[in-house]
């Protein structure tokens, strides 16, 4: 065997090489042969999206688990695909219509849905391009849509059997709208933004009151409410006190005039008014206030809708009626000031919802659409969290679930678009309506109705279903159901599930819902939830901030295998990752290390050399204590893989591979590779060097693939992909050659600390003398002593029982002895003296300006937690580096 490695690494060159292979051999494909299963869904990203910096941490995470689970011989499955994004796609292909001077309506339902299709197959779905780009060993036969032919099925199915078990309605409720997309939307699509507004105390005179000029009422003749949205002020139907608020107790059966509106309302008192905000009193508008909706319905209150789909106010605002909400507001103002009913106007900061797609604000309408009745669908689900069946990583999200679960509202599920899955009821001309799940099915259901309809005269609903009522069914619908498939039978229930912690509402709870009503079983076993990826300074991502970073730039400046390793070393459990693109040249340089040390293995290996598992009763000390290092980082990888702690995995495999075996084994075997020693030698570390490497090489591949692929095969010829997961040596930590190599380890390391302490160049050697009484180290040592020389930049070696001590000499404790570096004629002592002298005055400067920065309550008040945090750091590696200064100087007066 004689391979070789090219002078660098070229991530261009061999991602793509690999990514073909990967596909055109079907590396990924499940492997039904082993009996064990193992399973993961990717959670769907949108068509309309691309590859941005939290799918590249969720996947990457992903592709861990699995490329591990598949070396340790499971039948592994990973099933990529895409979310239809109702309002998202429709978005973009309305966009790309505008652009043609032409909109959606001039277009048949039927024609526009094409025109989707279309745009899907020539521009939707980059992502996945993007998924193979990253690397991730997904078995891209098995992807879905969840608009294919066979998921769409299962959403009708689920439909028709919620419905007719009577937990799907049509009604009226508050819903989320948006009025320029003109739909409802989901909570999750909704972004809160704090923005600062305006609360407008207004004067609501008491009945008997109404008649006088509203510029002259006198305090008690009038009430104050205060509100943020004075225009839907048309829509209040009621004004609430807390039953406890003493002030409002005389109000009891009492009515106030509604400004402007030319109308009385009632005084009325709920619980859920907040008696500290404002004047304690709250004006209420079912029709546009989730609250405000619910306590109507306690006080048996009709609602008035003011608002139209647009956000234009409508006929029951008078002369307002057309004008744009915020318009309206301006106008409402004006008036109520212009006529004395406004009090007063203050600055206030409070909570905005927006629309995420387009960032328009959503308005809380209420409006007549479908729903599913959640809470008995929520028991069972929380139940099974309770119970461990299902598990959250970490711990501290279940919290988050079951506060949610607990308080569960009905879900809206209906949207007024046209691409998506449109709901199967169908309505008669005399405005029945039957649920089915095709047409055929309607007509035949009318008819035993006694209802005579066909194809022309029958309407099916216009609304379409809400994209995550699909996505919840993906742990089945994907492998085939309502079809009873082999794949069903042998993948569900998935094994684990991760995702961030902003959709454990929205998603997660919905597909265990939907999991144990349809499938009898929870859809996984454990959530793993991560955080965040966040800029350096902890800020979200964000294109109005201009932070936002793209992974496909970050994988092709840094290599792909750099980026992933990047992303899970520094990813701390349940928190967010801070980005920070410095540390991304750090591991390039780690991927660096790893194919030049490969590259001097393999310019070291003999044309016929073959290689076998080293025989541990022959091997040397070095050898054996390498093997041992090897089991040391393979136990801590895989304790933390059992709590998927990946940073711990990352650093694990990174500390060795760089530590102990580049800078250690590799340097310490070097002289046996090159021939200075026996062939048997010689041998045994080649030997041993290509076995640890290719182990390493084992653990590196799920973080970084295409490195680890291409240079593994050049050893096997055999993808990497497959190979089965690293085994222990079995080289016990109390081994003789571990205890005598653990020490030859440290002597060097003592004396490299007492070099650098000093200022010692490198290319200075000098001297070193290790007084020891022990023989047998003296004989260790003497055998290691090529080594030692290499390794610590020595000149000599000499191993002496007894010692006199020269002023120029410096000293330094080892465990069993001292070493002792001569330093006369080749280090100035007192040049070095000032140079410390000099650097220990910089030093102090610097932690002054920072203990005073760091002790200022000014400082401390003002900026953020992280920001006096790094502060800190930046002190403490300060102090480290002046009592390591300071240590020096000791040594060099005892010399001087």
């Amino acid at each position: 065997m004689k391979s070789h490695l090219p002078d660098r690494y070229d991530p261009e060159t061999v991602e793509p090489k690999w990514n073909q292979i990967w596909d055109e051999k079907k590396t990924f494909a499940p492997d039904t042969s082993r009996k064990e299963t193992f399973s993961i869904v990717i959670p769907p990203p949108n068509v309309t999206g691309n590859l941005h910096i939290g799918h590249a941490l969720n996947h990457t995470i992903q592709d861990i688990i699995i490329r591990i689970e598949r070396k340790k011989g499971k039948n592994v499955v990973w099933v990529p695909g895409m979310d239809h994004a109702g309002i998202a796609t429709q978005v973009v292909v309305e966009r790309e219509l505008a652009k043609e001077g032409k909109s959606r309506t001039d277009f048949t339902r039927e024609e526009f849905i094409e025109k989707v299709w279309e745009w899907k197959k020539h521009s939707g779905g980059m992502i996945s391009k993007q998924q193979r780009l990253l690397g991730e060993s997904v078995d891209w036969s098995k992807e879905r849509f969840t608009f294919d032919e066979g998921l769409s099925k299962a959403v009708i199915k689920v439909f028709r059997t919620l419905f007719d078990e009577g937990l799907i309605y049509r009604g009226e409720r508050i819903i989320n709208w948006c009025p320029v997309t003109k739909t409802a939307i989901s909570d999750i699509e909704v972004e809160y933004k704090e923005k600062q507004g305006k609360l407008y105390h207004i004067k609501y005179p008491k009945s008997e009151f109404k008649s006088k000029d509203p510029k002259t009422l006198n305090q008690g003749e009038y009430i104050v409410v205060a509100t943020t949205r004075p225009e839907t002020m048309f829509g209040d139907v009621a004004v609430c006190a807390h039953p406890d608020d003493k002030r409002y107790t005389n109000l009891k059966d009492k009515f106030v005039f509604l400004p402007i509106a030319e109308k009385e309302i009632p005084v009325l008192f709920d619980s859920f008014v907040d008696q500290e905000f404002g004047s304690g009193l709250v004006k209420i508008t079912p029709a546009h206030d989730p609250n405000d909706y619910e306590a109507g319905q306690r006080l048996k209150l009709t609602p008035i809708n003011i608002m139209n789909l647009d956000g234009t106010l409508n006929e029951f605002t008078g002369k307002y009626n057309g004008l744009d909400r915020f318009e309206a507001r301006k106008r409402v103002v004006e008036e109520l000031e212009s006529k004395g009913y406004i009090e007063k106007i203050e600055t206030h900061v409070h909570s905005v919802g927006h629309n995420q797609r387009g960032g328009a604000v959503i308005e809380p309408l209420l409006s007549t659409q479908w729903f599913v009745k959640i809470e008995s669908l929520a028991k069972p689900a929380i139940e099974v969290v309770k119970s461990g069946k299902v598990q959250f990583q970490p711990k501290m999200w279940e919290k988050t679930y079951f506060e949610w679960m607990e308080n569960i509202r009905d879900w809206c599920i209906s949207r007024q678009l046209w691409w998506g899955h449109r709901i199967p009821a169908y309505y008669a001309p005399n405005g029945d309506m039957v649920v089915a799940e095709s047409l055929e099915e309607a007509i035949s259901l009318f008819e035993k109705k006694g209802i005579s309809v066909t194809k022309d005269t029958i309407k099916q609903d216009e609304d379409v279903l809400d994209t995550w009522f699909s996505s919840g069914l993906w742990p089945f619908s994907v492998f085939g159901w309502p079809e009873k498939t082999e794949e069903l039978k042998q993948y569900y229930p998935t094994s684990v599930l991760v995702t961030g912690f902003d959709i454990i509402f929205f998603w997660v709870a919905r597909m265990i819902m939907n999991g144990l009503k349809f499938m009898g079983d929870v859809p996984f076993q454990k959530v793993l939830i991560h955080g965040l990826v966040r800029d350096k300074d902890g800020k979200k991502f964000s294109k109005s901030l201009g932070n936002v970073v793209d992974p496909l730039d970050m994988m092709s400046k840094y290599g792909t295998d750099s980026f992933r390793f990047f992303l899970a070393a520094v990813l701390p459990e349940g928190k967010d990752i801070l980005f920070d693109e410095s540390r991304l040249d750090g591991y390039r340089s780690f991927c660096n290390k790893i194919w030049n040390s490969s590259r001097f293995i393999f310019m070291n290996l003999p044309e016929d050399f073959s290689p076998i598992e080293p025989n541990l009763d022959s091997l040397e000390d070095t050898d054996l204590w390498i093997l041992h290092e090897f089991d040391q980082m393979l136990g801590r990888y895989e304790k933390a893989y059992s709590g998927y702690l990946f940073f711990e995995m990352a650093n694990a495999i990174y500390d060795f591979v760089w530590g102990s075996f580049c800078d250690w084994y590799l340097e310490l075997t070097k002289a046996r590779v090159y021939g200075n020693v026996t062939p048997e030698s010689a041998e045994k570390a080649r030997q041993v060097l290509v076995s640890v490497l290719k182990k390493s090489l084992g653990l590196l591949h799920p973080f970084m693939p295409f490195i680890t692929e291409e240079i593994h095969f050049l050893l096997e010829s055999k993808e990497l992909a497959k190979t089965e997961f690293p085994k222990a040596y079995g080289v016990s930590e109390t081994s003789p050659a571990v205890v005598r190599m653990e020490l030859v380890r440290e002597i060097i390391t003592k004396i490299r600390n007492m070099r650098a302490e000093l200022g010692v160049k490198p290319e200075k050697k000098c001297k070193v003398i290790l007084k020891c009484s022990n023989k047998e180290l003296k004989v260790m040592m003497e055998r290691e002593s090529k080594s030692i020389l290499q390794l610590s930049k020595a000149e000599s070696l000499e191993f002496l029982d007894s010692y006199e001590l020269k002023n120029t000499d410096s000293v330094g404790a080892f465990s069993i002895g001292e070493i002792i570096l001569p330093l006369e004629g080749i280090f100035d002592f007192e040049k070095e003296k000032q140079r410390l002298e000099k650097e220990k005055k910089q030093i102090q400067s610097e932690m002054e300006k920072l203990e005073n920065k760091i002790n200022n309550p000014s400082f401390l008040e003002k900026a953020k937690p992280d920001v006096v945090e790094k502060e800190r750091e930046k002190y403490n590696t300060w102090k480290e580096k002046l009592e390591s200064t300071v240590r020096a100087l000791e040594k060099i007066g005892q010399s001087i």
